[in-house]
């Protein structure tokens, strides 16, 4: 990778962040159903709070944004630095983390009130790894469809995509990149995990 490339990926480092930074959830929310989603349901900003506050319209908009805003700049990663073999995973998993993280922790919110992530870690993934992707989500749906707890999938989901990137013979940076977000996600369900355990978690 020349310097030109090094330049780009770390501009797009920069944009991965400040893009996953956008609170679609709260801006959706306040917009379209006056409401600041901060302090209503969960409090949490993501799509399946705004979809139980607001409706599933705001919601599947809010989930739309939350994927392209992981996708895109992963797409874009990709394009300049996947050709670099396993440094190229290396740094298409740095952006990977700076969006993701811009979710949990966003600079235009002052680094408060993020959401958990599910959302983006799954845009960034579907960017880089359809079959990743594909293998999470249809975890996601088959604990849904078990078990009607939105955290418990998101949960498992989370748990078998380092596996599922480990198996399609990616590098371990982009196999530990996964287990970063996994470990992320584990810490901001840890409510979630505690209501699971008691029986007290709302279903869908």
């Amino acid at each position: 990778m020349d310097a030109f490339e090094a330049i780009k990926i770390a501009g797009l480092v920069i944009v991965a962040y400040m893009l996953g930074s956008i609170p679609f959830g709260v801006i959706l929310a306040n917009k379209f159903s006056s409401v600041d989603i901060r302090t209503k349901g969960s409090g949490n900003i993501g799509a399946t709070n705004v979809m139980r506050v607001s409706g599933k319209r705001l919601g599947a908009l809010t989930l739309a944004g939350d994927l392209l805003k992981g996708a895109l700049p992963v797409y874009l990663a990709c394009s300049v630095a996947k050709s670099e073999g396993s440094y190229g995973e290396l740094y298409i998993s740095i952006v990977i983390i700076a969006a993701f993280l811009g979710h949990l922790y966003p600079l235009y919110m002052k680094f408060k009130n993020g959401g958990k992530g599910v959302a983006t870690a799954a845009g960034c993934f579907l960017a880089y790894s359809p079959f990743a992707f594909l293998v999470a989500v249809a975890t996601f749906i088959f604990v849904i469809l078990l078990y009607r707890r939105v955290s418990a999938g998101s949960l498992l989901a989370s748990a078998v995509l380092p596996f599922a990137v480990w198996f399609e013979g990616n590098s371990l940076f982009m196999t530990g990149c996964a287990v970063i977000i996994f470990l992320f996600i584990i810490y901001r369900h840890k409510d979630n995990i505690g209501r699971l355990l008691s029986g007290t978690e709302p279903s869908i």
